[in-house]
């Protein structure tokens, strides 16, 4: 791995803890001693950088991030097996676009050596320099974002940290796939952009779909590489920072789940928590319910099953579908080990292997008893109708 320890500063010095905290356990890096991660590990890093908001953030107090560090590492550890290093605090550039590149170098070297990188932040247009990392993977990406909103923005417009997603599609050489939103509020949402999102085939789910069906949000987080959540999409009662103000969102312990959910997705190779606001004198409860988060995204990550449908399928049941005025049958894939699902989508050979990775469709059990009712499945019909 190249050195990536000229980006880092304010590094974590206490080793005050009890043997079971997370704490204990965690690879500290110093100006004096920089730890390259190894392969299968998970590695932290602070981005923040506020200052493509309108919004009223404390963006010269950082004083919350050593806070944050202190609410998580004294917690306890679960039952982990992979490591876990802290590599300090990227701190902003003279230009916003230094902030970036910076960003985008580390976690491109750190995915590309099977790292996985939790960014947190800072404002979530650094999404954007997180999926620029994956550039030189040469691979095509899918993206989700937990957000209350769609931040579209206008194309002519500079990047702001509402209004991200636009440049994050139109980038070149593109290599985006697919993009989720989930947990948007339609009031917040111009009809325009989520009929925009229709006709590209990407998934949007509004909160109330998630209260009212929680099973679906699982395969969809696992199809995703890129995480990113904005912590605005938790309510305020729970998330007394909203700089949104919303008195509606995700419940402090489904952003949880939500949270456990990624970890446990065996494609998911980067995590970027943003948004987080410490305006008020007392962010206590702010900074706990984001270590929280954090702690099950980990336990989530310690018990992946690596059943992610690569190569072989001995390891997995078939089951093939067909459905009525459909020329080809849906098959779907159960892993012995999981007892996750998949769909396979039919792959035009005339387009090259470029898409080879989006063949398998994270599904669950109700869409293939969907299926056998003659009803196509969102999911797979938009990968269908991107890769033909």
């Amino acid at each position: 791995m190249k050195d990536i320890s000229i980006y880092f500063s304010d590094f974590y010095s206490n080793d005050n803890f009890e043997e079971d905290q997370i704490g204990a356990k965690v690879n500290f890096s110093s100006a004096k001693d920089f730890i390259l991660p190894s392969a299968n590990s998970i590695a932290l890093l602070f981005v923040p950088e506020y200052r493509n908001s309108a919004e009223p953030f404390s963006e010269k107090n950082s004083e919350w991030i050593n806070q944050f560090r202190e609410s998580f590492y004294n917690l306890y550890n679960g039952d982990w097996t992979n490591e876990f290093f802290d590599l300090g605090v990227i701190q902003p550039g003279l230009e916003i676009s230094d902030t970036y590149n910076a960003l985008k170098e580390v976690v491109s070297e750190l995915v590309k050596n099977d790292v996985l990188p939790i960014v947190i932040g800072g404002t979530q247009d650094l999404t954007y320099a997180v999926y620029q990392a994956y550039e030189k993977l040469e691979q095509t990406i899918n993206v989700i974002s937990v957000d209350p909103g769609l931040d579209l923005g206008d194309v002519e417009s500079p990047i702001g940290a509402d209004a991200w997603l636009n440049k994050l599609m139109l980038h070149k050489p593109n290599y985006l796939f697919n993009y989720s939103l989930l947990g948007y509020q339609s009031y917040l949402v111009p009809k325009p952009q989520l009929d925009l999102m229709e006709q590209l085939y990407f998934d949007t789910f509004r909160l109330g779909e998630y209260y009212g069906n929680a099973k679906f949000v699982e395969p969809l987080i696992r199809n995703a590489d890129l995480f990113s959540f904005d912590m605005n999409a938790i309510r305020s009662s729970d998330y007394q920072n909203n700089n949104k103000f919303l008195p509606n969102g995700f419940y402090g312990e489904d952003a949880c789940k939500i949270m456990r959910y990624a970890g446990f997705s065996d494609k998911l190779t980067s995590l970027g928590i943003f948004n987080f606001n410490n305006r008020s004198i007392d962010s206590k409860n702010d900074l706990n319910l984001m270590a929280q988060m954090l702690w099950y995204f980990i336990e989530g990550y310690n018990q992946r099953k690596n059943d992610y449908p690569i190569g072989s399928k001995v390891n997995y049941i078939k089951y093939s579908v067909s459905l009525d005025d459909f020329k080809d049958e849906i098959v779907f894939y159960k892993s012995n080990k999981s007892g996750r699902w998949w769909m396979e989508v039919p792959y035009p050979k005339s387009i090259g292997s470029k898409y080879q990775r989006h063949l398998l469709v994270p599904c669950n059990y109700e869409d293939y008893q969907n299926a056998l009712k003659n009803d196509v499945p969102n999911l797979w019909y938009h990968a269908f109708k991107k890769l033909t």
